[in-house]
């Protein structure tokens, strides 16, 4: 199996400096300082700065390299000289020794770092790029981490968690139902669902609490 990194983007710290890393993720921001060029290299847990020096025959391969493009990066783990407080990662930065272009991204339709100012309309279509950022999600870990606590609290009360059916006949009440074509049967349909109130009321009568 081909190891693909030995940290995550929001793993290292000031005690890894002087360590040989592998991390791999999407280029998230670059900041070409004429002599350095500084790369921001994101993945699920979080950023981390490297660097690549002007003499380095890498300075020309990550300046035709687009922001949002998947890469894997090779290097050493050494203190900053200006530590940035508000990353996790602040203390340390990777002095980038190789790179792999996995994939080059096209030009963007809506922006992934900072604020996006974009229509909804666009947001939605380019979904995918949307979710990428830092508010979106983070919003999306905070859902699950909360739902997942809502769970925990319920189960210490003694309740129970039931997943009920999600294709059922047709019902003659209520709203139109949305059907779904049985693969087995052809001309027959499955309905989703309107309300799992029938399945709980099965379970009531079964004898569960």
């Amino acid at each position: 199996m081909i190891e693909y990194r030995t940290h995550t983007c929001g793993e290292l710290r000031a005690g890894d400096a002087g360590k040989k890393v592998k991390l791999s993720g999407w280029i998230h921001r670059k900041r070409n300082l004429g002599n350095l060029c500084f790369i921001d290299l994101r993945d699920h847990y979080g950023i981390t700065q490297c660097v690549v020096n002007s003499s380095s025959d890498l300075f020309e391969k990550f300046e035709n390299i687009r922001v949002e493009s998947v890469v894997t990066v090779d290097g050493k783990a050494v203190m900053r000289e200006s530590v940035n407080k508000n990353m996790p990662t602040g203390d340390i930065e990777v002095l980038v020794e190789s790179v792999e272009l996995h994939s080059q991204a096209d030009v963007l339709p809506i922006q992934v770092f900072g604020e996006d100012n974009s229509p909804e309309d666009m947001r939605l279509k380019y979904r995918f790029l949307d979710l990428r950022r830092e508010k979106i999600h983070n919003n999306i870990i905070l859902r699950c981490q909360v739902i997942k606590r809502m769970r925990e609290l319920m189960n210490e009360q003694g309740f129970l968690e039931y997943q009920t059916p999600i294709l059922t006949a047709s019902s003659p009440e209520g709203a139109r139902d949305f059907l779904v074509p049985s693969r087995l049967n052809p001309g027959k349909f499955y309905a989703l669902p309107q309300s799992p109130q029938q399945f709980k009321q099965l379970l009531m009568i079964s004898g569960f609490d």
